[in-house]
């Protein structure tokens, strides 16, 4: 299959300034007398038996169309002529990512926040052809970014992400999870995935953790939970009486139990992050893990093709030059 599409098609107005010129031409070029210069009498009477004459238009022709050849070349004509039949992958995913006090702690580098950050946006920038939102919760839970496939700007929400944009400290797993599931309940995508990443215990909301699953389940959402922390104390940040900041060796709660019986209610699989380096194999495992073949059919490659249109403009060009030169010097 071949097909002819031009890149800058708009320059193809250019063409109608070929308009005025042909009526310009017309208008002065109406009468063979006016343009022979042939002093003498039977020697015009010679060139009308020999029909010559009939071709005084042709160079302006040739000119015409050496100018429309031009403006095509601007155009840029490109060819594609191969189809072949592709796989991408996509699916919809909401990252639910729990941004309670606990966060801060000094265990991952610099703290589990900003890793937990940095590994979601390289997850988020190799899978291009997701949909894919943001949860955040605390004591309270609300949706950073939609499903959307503009991961440019899913990467800049997410970086402004920080522990203290949700006023309450606690951690409300269950309605993160519910958040989640309401945004990705009413896509029509075959694959729906909630990546829910926390480092604590439900100790806050209204929704229940298992009843939050419980709904996931009901609508076919498959739920990756990881659980964020080092296995027995983490240096936690706290402030003093006046203000300055210190850690603390404190001991690491994470309801591992509720975790696991999410994911193993939705199909999904329970992971534990204790450094950076686990927590990155984790998201290259869940990428994985999550992959969704849609068949599409594209072209495979493009083609310059202004090559051609050049060349027939110049060739063109050097027909109208020669023409004037030998046949046509004696009536133009």
């Amino acid at each position: 299959m071949y097909n002819i599409e031009f890149l800058h098609p708009r320059y193809f107005y250019l063409l109608l300034l070929i308009v005025p010129a042909v009526i310009w031409y017309l208008n002065r070029h109406n009468r063979i007398q006016a343009d022979l210069k042939i002093p003498v009498v039977n020697h015009i009477e010679k060139i009308r038996k020999s029909g010559l004459v009939y071709l005084r238009h042709v160079p302006f022709v040739l000119r015409m169309l050496t100018f429309a050849l031009l403006v095509a070349v601007l155009a840029r004509p490109q060819s594609t002529n191969n189809w072949q039949d592709q796989k991408i992958e996509g699916i919809d995913i909401m990252l639910a990512l729990d941004i309670s006090g606990s966060m801060l702690a000094g265990d991952f580098s610099p703290n589990r926040i900003e890793a937990s950050k940095d590994v979601a946006s390289e997850f988020v920038a190799g899978r291009p052809n997701d949909q894919i939102g943001i949860v955040l919760f605390g004591g309270e839970s609300f949706t950073q970014c939609p499903l959307t496939t503009d991961h440019a700007v899913l990467i800049n929400l997410l970086n402004e992400v920080n522990v203290g944009v949700i006023e309450d400290q606690s951690t409300a797993i269950g309605l993160g999870l519910a958040n989640a599931v309401k945004r990705l309940k009413d896509s029509n995508a075959k694959s729906r995935v909630v990546i829910l990443v926390t480092d604590g215990v439900n100790n806050a909301g209204s929704v229940d953790p298992l009843t939050a699953a419980e709904i996931a389940k009901t609508f076919g959402i498959r739920v990756y939970t990881i659980g964020v922390g080092t296995i027995g104390t983490a240096p936690y940040p706290v402030r003093d009486i006046f203000g300055n900041t210190y850690y603390q060796q404190m001991d690491v709660e994470i309801d591992e139990g509720i975790l696991k019986q999410i994911s193993s209610m939705t199909n999904g699989s329970y992971f534990r992050a204790t450094n950076n380096q686990k927590l990155k194999e984790i998201y290259r495992e869940i990428d994985q893990l999550e992959k969704s073949k849609i068949d599409v059919r594209q072209f495979s490659k493009k083609y310059e093709e202004f090559r051609i249109f050049a060349f027939a403009a110049l060739a063109l060009l050097f027909l109208e030059i020669l023409l004037k030169s030998t046949l046509l010097k004696t009536i133009t």
